[in-house]
């Protein structure tokens, strides 16, 4: 009996091995969609969608802050606050990228240097492809300044994923690696 549980427990991890590690590159197909996206809006589009999210984190800090701004307050600290409110989702965006890439390339062993090198290299191509693409955009222009911002929330995201993922393989899925 104690065998038979064996042999289940090793078909089990198997079938997850092979189900779950290709499924494991979705996440990132997901996010270069979700880049691409918002890089195909026309700038007053994107600068329309930026400035509502800048309006309403400044509403709701100063609610939390009980600051009680007026109207030309708020749509002060808005026009202050637009641009590192577009850059941030730049920086952010591609943080949430590069673990998605990351995550994948880990999971198929690629661990160190190599993981940084390679996510950092394949989200600085895809920052470079969608600030190109942008060119083709009504309203947007390709800048130099968001592939830097891209690169650095890739790096940031990189550095995430790998401290989260040898946390994991050192703690949970260490069960998974142990023959029973």
């Amino acid at each position: 009996m104690r065998k038979l549980i064996h042999y289940i427990w090793l078909f089990i991890k198997t079938l997850l091995r092979i189900v779950l590690k290709p499924l494991s590159f979705i996440p990132a197909l997901l996010m270069m969609y979700f880049i691409f996206s918002f890089s195909a809006q026309e700038g007053a589009q994107s600068v329309q969608l930026s400035y509502k999210v800048t309006k309403e984190i400044v509403i709701v800090a100063d609610k939390l802050l009980d600051k009680n701004l007026s109207d030309e307050g708020i749509e002060a600290a808005v026009s202050k606050y637009h641009f590192y409110v577009r850059k941030l989702a730049h920086f952010s965006e591609y943080l949430v990228f590069a673990c998605t890439v990351a995550l994948p390339l880990y999971v198929y062993g690629v661990r160190g240097f190599a993981l940084v090198f390679l996510a950092g290299l394949f989200c600085f191509g895809f920052a470079c492809f969608d600030e190109y693409h942008q060119s083709f955009v009504a309203g947007r222009t390709p800048s130099k300044r968001d592939v830097m911002i891209d690169t650095c929330g890739s790096l940031v995201g990189i550095y995430i994923t790998r401290i989260i993922s040898f946390i994991g393989r050192k703690t949970i899925f260490a069960l998974l690696t142990k023959s029973r």
